[in-house]
């Protein structure tokens, strides 16, 4: 399988809850299918069709922290004033509303995509490279297309796998993240379960039931070799039947 490698490297990110508004920001510990996209059409230029893009990543970072932000809320103003002679009348006026920002510290992306022929647009990416708030600057260091294989042995580690695979790699914790935002419908917004995995769980200890279950998975061959297991991909869409799809708005 001949996929595009980048990997993208920062000092923050943040990824927000987007149903906590106030108050706190607590943050997703890893990037939300939804940010990926969005990611991916900022470097290519344009709003990429969906449809048979595919995806997989290796997210990291060294820590966790938290910063005070504000809003500014706009309500209506009150009153008059003047500036050099001239009355104005105030049509605004800004509410502060401080709130608390979770940040992941030294964020590190390795992403996987099944566009080998986008790799001149992560090479030269059409707009600045960010993951998760704009302010959140991001470099590439490294893209380069290679050649996956398949194997009967893997390792997970710091990623996203189907919610399904909860039963048999029986680590991890649920979690519900953006799928995909609609454009052409208002951007309309899907969710989908996740299992996020972040310490390492190999493929010979997951549990089946059913031999005729058994699978080959994807590798990096250039991964580093653990007990003769090198880094599985699990490759996720942004759209279609392969995974479960809720629309909470």
């Amino acid at each position: 399988m001949r996929v595009l490698k980048i990997v993208a490297e920062g000092i923050t990110t943040s990824f927000r809850y987007p149903h906590f508004m106030q108050q706190i920001h607590p943050s997703f510990q890893m990037p939300p299918p939804a940010t990926i996209y969005g990611h991916i059409c900022s470097a290519v230029g344009e709003w990429v069709n969906p449809t048979g893009l595919q995806f997989a990543y290796h997210f990291t970072y060294h820590g966790v922290t938290s910063d005070l932000e504000h809003i500014i809320v706009a309500g209506p103003g009150k009153g008059k004033f003047e500036i050099g002679g001239k009355k104005y009348v105030e049509v605004l006026r800004g509410t502060m509303n401080p709130f608390e920002r979770e940040l992941l510290f030294n964020p590190r992306l390795t992403l996987y995509l099944n566009r080998p022929e986008w790799v001149n647009h992560f090479r030269s990416p059409r707009y600045a490279v960010v993951l998760g708030r704009s302010q959140d600057l991001f470099t590439y260091t490294q893209v380069e297309v290679i050649e996956l294989t398949q194997a009967e042995q893997a390792y997970f580690e710091h990623t996203i796998v189907p919610y399904e695979w909860a039963v048999k790699v029986q680590q991890g914790v649920t979690v519900l993240l953006p799928r995909y935002l609609d454009y052409e419908q208002n951007r309309d917004p899907y969710f989908s379960r996740y299992l996020v995995v972040r310490e390492r769980v190999f493929s010979q200890n997951f549990l089946i039931y059913d031999a005729a279950a058994q699978q080959d998975y994807w590798i990096d061959p250039r991964s580093p070799t653990v007990k003769k297991a090198q880094l599985g991909l699990c490759f996720h869409s942004f759209t279609g039947d392969d995974g479960e799809t809720l629309n909470m708005a």
